[in-house]
């Protein structure tokens, strides 16, 4: 079955979910495809804390509800489901579903974010949900009391390290340089917490265990000393790869992002990008929820002038 609609956004994080709003408020059929639940990597926020008009911090679970629940309120619809292949045949996208169905629109936004990198040594893919993770918030209450490693230096890697240390005082934090490049508020906080250890130019080099993870193989970066210590869970944080299969052909950064100029357009007339998939030097819930704001707003105002309606 194939739908028509104004507006498709793909993926439901921040960006996604405040697009969806402001398509919705522009009186555009609005519909946002997501194919787990809507929020995106905010859902790993212990304390969402630097959200501006949140005096109190809150969950990452409550605010992605939050956001859902209001942009379903202006007329936005969630379908959960896979967008598996994305083409254009003139002035429509045709966005093609895992479940068979069809919807076309004539603007897109892809929001579909970034997902983890991994550390590329051994036994870190045969010890997955076995000891390794890359979500403190889902796997950290399982260790609750354990040592736990924590591996990177960016501002997911402080916030994750912080939420464990609430349920373990055997926190061992390490990052391959010799310091984070995390906000300065978060390092700060990571390194006068008395239950993170914190161990710069070291890297993991090997996970062993046997049926679940008992210990690491640990290098210094600056030495190539080797030593190996034991833990019960390795929580990884090292990076993202943007999310850009379905548009093989848009214009990228040198790291893969999606290119897109103020408007959020990118280089696909009738495209537009938002969140962690696109070139940004900072990537934060607050700067998505922008741009997704922007994306939209901007994707009406290209609507229009495809219909003729533009105000002019």
């Amino acid at each position: 079955m194939n739908r028509e609609v104004d507006l498709i956004i793909i993926g439901a994080g921040a960006a996604g979910l405040t697009a969806a709003q402001y398509g919705a408020r522009a009186n555009l059929r609005t519909v946002m495809i997501e194919e787990m639940a809507p929020g995106g990597q905010a859902l790993l926020i212990d304390h969402l804390e630097n959200y501006p008009g949140y005096v109190e911090p809150k969950s990452g679970f409550e605010f992605a509800q939050d956001m859902h629940r209001q942009a379903e309120k202006f007329g936005a619809e969630f379908v959960n489901d896979t967008v598996t292949k994305l083409e254009k045949q003139g002035n429509l996208f045709t966005a093609y579903l895992g479940s068979g169905d069809t919807m076309t629109a004539p603007a897109v936004i892809l929001a579909t974010g970034a997902k983890h990198r991994h550390l590329e040594v051994p036994g870190e893919m045969e010890f997955q949900g076995r000891g390794v993770s890359y979500c403190g918030t889902c796997d950290g209450p399982f260790f609750k009391g354990k040592k736990m490693y924590v591996v990177g230096g960016g501002d997911a890697a402080c916030d994750e390290a912080q939420y464990l240390s609430n349920l373990s005082n055997q926190i061992v934090m390490i990052h391959r340089r010799d310091r984070f490049r995390a906000q300065k508020a978060l390092a700060d906080r990571v390194l006068h917490n008395k239950n993170i250890q914190v161990h710069f130019n070291t890297r993991i080099v090997e996970i062993k265990g046997d049926t679940k993870v008992r210990s690491v193989v640990l290098e210094q970066t600056d030495t190539g000393e080797r030593y190996e210590d034991n833990t019960e869970a390795v929580f990884i944080f090292v990076g993202s790869i943007p999310q850009t299969d379905l548009v093989p052909e848009a214009e990228k950064d040198e790291a893969g992002y999606i290119v897109t100029n103020q408007r959020m357009e990118t280089s696909i007339k009738g495209l537009f990008a938002a969140g962690d998939v696109r070139s940004s030097p900072f990537r934060q819930v607050v700067v998505a929820a922008g741009e997704g704001a922007i994306a939209a707003h901007c994707a009406s105002q290209y609507i229009d002038e495809l219909r003729g309606e533009a105000y002019r």
